[in-house]
């Protein structure tokens, strides 16, 4: 219509006219020219497109979702590895120190296990002279130990030096690679020997806190010390996985027929608790998928089983869990010896008490290659020692009587934690972590109460050389307020445990996890392969440094990809 308007227009105008109209016209023109041919071309396209083809806004929607989560994605990536990688710099890197005031008060801490080395992280080093004392100049984190048997983690993957954790606070902490003996706590003394050249030196302390754990308890059984393998160090783990290469290429040595050679075959472990069965596990594992492909002559003949004293294993965790485990591991060919009582050990034999469905008992022998004892604790040669100085100690047999701040009943100023108490809450590694952070915020408690006094000291005899009526009032008034921020500051409250569930490797990338919500009142319990994915970011969120975090996901990638290796060292 337009297109019409304007030819009647040229017709009744002179030549200059139209040549200057058609030149204003002509974008006009080309425009709507150009509009034609694209819904001309659209149109045509949507004639000779299949039925379904053709973008609609649910596609461009969808994509839209795909393009945003991308870009989520790849900015993420870079954001954690821009994170991962200053937190490497920043521990390859660390920044001079402050060397101990000889002024500030001198705090010891026993141990590195997971008590005193969660302390060691919260506290404020700036308000302590701290010295560290441990003849284990590491921390061990110890829920992965039982993969160390098997090869599935690497030993120096679950390993963080103590200097790495001491050398990145801001003042200077001195560690002693040795081993404390003796505690005179009422002359605030304490005497360590040194790990290698046994040498003994004596520290003076103003305050003690005792976090050397426990060792490994075989209840006096006969030959238990001698014949059996433990499981709670490095070198526990690094022995195991010798035994066991030993006992399977002795076994290849020998005839398929010949009793030795199942004896050499059949692994035996003590304790239905976490460390046995996460043990056992990783041991069926380890046959499975590698052992059973490399030494094939071996398959028939090799057997794990898991003798626990009580009931059923796992006893910690909720009653579906333990039967789900239990059927678990009997789907995986471990034998679950329950109600078992160990008696007695010798080179080749373990004697027991079995208690039957009707409540009798039978003895039985099981011919072993390895035992692995995962039960029991007993304290340490210096707890025994402070046990038997301190008269309100002597009864305890478990370990040091603690109050609810953690003091050790009888003395001043020590304190204690993890497995070396007697406490009301499990021997376990959450427990020691929690006591462990608490103490760290008492003693920073203390540091300022400690200097809110002194500033309250100096405000009071500058009140009693103040002349002036206003001034005087004004120091009162600053000094009474100072003095109610001090009494709220020793106000310290007692240690409360907080459960946050409890986690176990069951085998065939299986796990369980009781978990708990909202305090005590809610409990969610899970097992399966889900669980198992859980399991492990739960572990590698709790390992203490970005590097160990990155150390145990390339043994778990590289296992994944090659292995384990089948070599006895």
């Amino acid at each position: 219509m337009l297109s019409r308007s304007i030819y009647r227009q040229r017709l009744m105008l002179t030549s200059p006219q139209q040549a200057a109209l058609a030149k204003s016209l002509s974008p006009i023109i080309s425009k709507q020219a150009n509009a034609l041919t694209r819904r001309q071309l659209s149109s045509t396209q949507s004639r000779l497109a299949p039925p379904g083809v053709g973008p609609s806004s649910s596609d461009k929607k969808s994509w839209g979702f795909w393009k945003t989560l991308w870009r989520l994605t790849y900015t993420s990536l870079i954001v954690a590895t821009a994170v991962t990688g200053y937190s490497i710099y920043e521990t390859r890197h660390p920044q001079d120190q402050v060397p101990p005031a000889p002024g500030k008060k001198t705090l010891v801490i026993l141990g590195t296990g997971w008590g005193s080395v969660s302390l060691l992280k919260k506290i404020d080093a700036s308000e302590y002279n701290i010295i560290v004392v441990s003849p284990r100049n590491f921390f061990l984190f110890t829920p992965l130990l039982p993969s160390c048997t098997t090869g599935t983690v690497e030993h120096r993957s679950i390993m963080e030096p103590v200097r790495n954790i001491i050398r990145n606070k801001e003042n200077s902490v001195t560690y002693y690679e040795a081993e404390a003996t003796s505690v005179d706590y009422d002359n605030h003394k304490l005497t360590i020997q040194d790990a290698v050249n046994h040498s003994e030196k004596v520290l003076d302390y103003d305050y003690l806190v005792i976090g050397v754990g426990a060792q490994n308890s075989t209840f006096g059984i006969p030959g238990v010390e001698q014949n059996a393998c433990f499981l709670k160090e490095i070198p526990d783990a690094q022995k195991i996985r010798k035994k066991i290469m030993d006992c399977i290429e002795s076994a290849s040595f020998l005839d398929l027929d010949d009793e030795e050679r199942k004896r050499f075959l059949h692994t035996v472990v003590v304790g239905g608790g976490p460390t046995g069965v996460e043990f056992a596990a990783e041991l069926q594992d380890f046959f499975e998928e590698d052992l059973k492909k490399w030494i094939p002559e071996i398959a028939k003949d090799f057997k794990v089983t898991l003798v626990e004293a009580l009931p059923n294993v796992l006893p910690s965790f909720s009653k579906q869990l333990i039967q789900y485990t239990e059927n678990t591991m009997k789907a995986e060919q471990i034998t679950v010896m329950t109600k078992t009582m160990v008696k007695k050990v010798d080179e080749k034999n373990i004697y027991a008490e079995v208690t039957k469905a009707d409540g009798s008992k039978e003895m039985m022998v099981l011919p072993y290659g390895l035992l692995v004892w995962a039960t029991g604790n007993s304290t340490r040669p210096v707890t025994r020692d402070l046990l038997s100085r301190v008269a309100s100690q002597r009864g305890s047999r478990r370990g040091l009587l603690v109050n609810e701040y953690l003091v050790v009943e009888g003395t001043s100023d020590v304190w204690a934690l993890g497995d070396c108490t007697a406490t009301k809450y499990a021997p376990t590694a959450q427990v020691a972590a929690q006591q462990g952070v608490y103490l760290a915020g008492l003693f920073n408690q203390l540091a300022r109460a400690e200097d809110i006094e002194s500033e309250v000291n100096k405000l009071e005899s500058l009140a009693k050389t103040t002349t002036n009526d206003s001034d005087r009032k004004a120091v009162l008034a600053e000094m009474e307020a100072k003095a109610r921020k001090l009494r709220r500051t020793r106000s310290l409250l007692p240690f409360e445990y907080s459960h946050q569930g409890s986690l176990a490797y069951i085998g065939s990338d299986k796990a369980v996890a009781d978990l708990t919500f909202w305090g005590d009142t809610s409990n969610f319990a899970t097992g399966g392969q889900l669980t198992y994915l859980f399991w492990r970011s739960a572990y590698i969120s709790m390992v203490f440094s970005t590097r160990n975090r990155l150390l145990v996901i390339m043994d778990w990638l590289k296992v994944k990809i090659f292995g384990r290796d089948v070599s006895r060292e």
